[in-house]
């Protein structure tokens, strides 16, 4: 997988997978792996969070590396709603060993089209400022969305994933828009924090499998993820009212 690298890239990249979860060297593709390393440097270099966001083919691909945090997807997720943008494809990773940073790729579209180089770089300046602390994301979705709605058709279940040795949650609702930012403004309101995620869209409902880290990044036992599993669901059935 890595035989054309140099030697001391190779290395690297070997020191920089041990802040994964086991499964990481196993189950992600090198090229996902190098990409991570290269965001990972971009970071060390700018002390700023890597906002990346690119054509390709007829989609847009947007890339972000920072420390992780419970609220980060909040904020990203936020943005891309307000923006009325379609989520195609999500991979994260994130670290479960310091430094704690977090990788994503989201394959994204307004209308089925690429963005057009403004949206894209109004998207990444609002995905900057929000992270920032300029301005909060519910007041750009309150011009959208109604916030206090709940998701409908709330499937939640808490479980220990016995290959990537995680803590994991599944959610799952009927497919409609500020979706993805309501899962993880929850998220965030349990003070979750996310290192791996799966998306599968299908048939009208979007499921979304987390692997977490509890507050104080630490691992979840199994009775307090059937009560936070629970409270997620209340969560998102009634709405932030």
């Amino acid at each position: 997988m890595t035989s054309g690298l140099k030697s001391s890239t190779v290395e690297l990249l070997k020191r920089f997978n041990t802040s994964f979860p086991q499964f990481y060297e196993q189950f992600v593709s090198s090229e996902i792996q190098l990409q991570n390393l290269r965001l990972a440097y971009q970071l060390y270099q700018t002390s700023e969070a890597v906002i990346e966001i690119k054509p390709e083919g007829s989609k847009s691909v947007l890339y972000f590396a920072y420390r992780n945090q419970s609220f980060l997807l909040n904020d990203i997720f936020g943005v891309l709603a307000a923006y009325g943008l379609t989520i195609h494809s999500l991979s994260l990773y994130g670290q479960i060993y310091p430094p704690m940073l977090v990788f994503v790729k989201l394959v994204i579209s307004r209308g089925g089209k690429a963005l057009p180089a403004k949206t894209a770089e109004n998207v990444y300046k609002a995905i900057k400022e929000t992270l920032l602390g300029f301005f909060e994301v519910e007041e750009m979705l309150a011009l959208e969305f109604n916030l206090d709605s709940g998701l409908r058709k709330v499937e939640t279940n808490f479980y220990v994933d016995r290959v990537f040795h995680l803590p994991a949650l599944l959610v799952e609702a009927d497919t409609q828009p500020g979706l993805f930012y309501k899962v993880m403004n929850a998220i965030w309101q349990e003070d979750l924090l996310v290192v791996n995620a799966n998306l599968l869209v299908w048939r009208g409902r979007t499921r979304l499998i987390l692997y977490l880290l509890g507050p104080n990044e630490g691992l979840i036992p199994e009775y307090l993820g059937t009560k936070i599993a629970e409270s997620l669901k209340q969560r998102l059935s009634l709405g932030k009212s």
